[in-house]
C-alpha cells in the first residue's frame, strides 16, 4: 500500500481509495492547523466593539424621534462581525469570539465592581463620575451577558444553515435572516430579563419593538459594506466555509471544525 493509499468502508465494505495528497492538505491540515491572516485582528476588534458598546450603553441618546441607548450605533456591528466570522472562516470562528467576548465583558464588569469598592485616594472628586460609567446594576449585567450570548449564537446558527440551505448563494438571505434571528432572541431577552415586573407588557413590547427595528434596519443597510468585506475576505484568505461536519453546540470546542475548535 501506497502511502497516498488510504482504506475506506462503503457500505460496510472495506476498499482501497487513493487519496491524493492536495486533498489531505485540505480536509487535515487546513481544517486543524492552518492560520489565517486577518482572524485574530478581527477577533480583537469584534471583542474590543463589545466592551466600548457596554461602556456606552449607559446614555440614553435621542435619534430622530427614538430615545435609544448609546450602544444601538456599535453594538449591531458585532452581528455583522458574526456574519463575516461564520461565512469566511466557519461555526467554528464565530464560536471562539463569542466565547471571548462573553468572557471579556465579564471580565469588564467584576474589574469596574471591584476599583469601584476600592477607597478613593484623597482629593481624587471623581468617584461619583467613575461609578456611574463603570457601575453596572447586577440585573442588567446579567441580562447583557445572557442575551448577548443567545443572539449570537442564534445569528451564527443561523448564518451557517442557511449557507448550507442556499449552498452559498444569495449572500443577503444570510446575513439579513441571521440577524432577524439573532436580534430577535437578544432583543427580547435583554428587556424582558432588565426590566420584566417594571414594567407593563405593552411598554415592555414597544421598547422590543423599536429597538429591533433600528438594529435590524442597521443591517439591511449595512449590507453592501458586509458584501464588501466578505467578498474580499474570501480572496484574501482563500476561505469560504461551509460547516457540513460541524457540530453547532456552543459548549462542543473538541469537535474538528474549520480552525480546530
Amino acid at each position: 500500500m501506497s502511502k497516498f493509499d488510504r482504506p475506506f468502508s462503503a457500505h460496510g465494505i472495506l476498499v482501497l481509495k487513493p487519496v491524493q495528497p492536495e486533498t489531505i492538505q485540505y480536509d487535515t491540515v487546513r481544517s486543524t492547523a492552518r492560520s489565517y491572516k486577518y482572524l485574530d485582528a478581527l477577533t480583537t476588534a469584534f471583542v474590543v466593539i463589545l466592551l466600548v458598546s457596554n461602556l456606552i450603553a449607559q446614555k440614553v441618546c435621542l435619534i430622530g424621534p427614538f430615545a435609544v441607548s448609546g450602544a444601538v450605533l456599535l453594538f449591531p456591528i458585532t452581528y455583522i462581525f458574526g456574519d463575516v466570522f461564520t461565512e469566511v472562516y466557519g461555526y467554528a470562528a464565530s464560536r471562539r469570539a463569542i466565547w471571548l467576548g462573553f468572557f471579556g465583558t465579564a471580565l469588564l464588569y467584576v474589574i469596574g465592581a471591584i476599583v469601584i469598592a476600592l477607597p478613593s485616594a484623597p482629593g481624587w472628586p471623581n468617584q461619583q463620575a467613575f461609578t456611574t460609567v463603570f457601575g453596572f446594576i447586577p440585573r442588567i449585567l446579567a441580562a447583557s451577558l445572557i442575551a448577548f450570548w443567545a443572539g449570537e449564537f442564534a445569528n451564527s446558527y443561523t448564518m451557517a444553515r442557511l449557507k448550507l440551505l442556499t449552498n452559498g448563494r444569495k449572500l443577503w438571505t444570510r446575513t439579513i435572516g441571521s440577524t432577524i434571528v439573532g436580534q430577535a432572541v437578544d432583543t427580547v431577552l435583554v428587556i424582558a430579563l432588565t426590566f420584566g415586573g417594571i414594567y407593563p407588557v405593552r411598554t415592555l413590547l414597544n421598547i422590543m419593538a423599536t429597538g429591533y427595528v433600528l438594529k435590524v434596519g442597521y443591517e439591511v443597510i449595512a449590507t453592501p459594506l458586509t458584501y464588501l468585506i466578505i467578498n474580499w475576505l474570501k480572496r484574501t484568505e482563500h476561505s469560504d466555509a461551509f460547516d457540513r461536519h460541524q457540530s453547532f453546540n456552543p459548549f462542543s470546542f473538541a469537535e474538528k471544525g474549520n480552525l480546530g475548535a
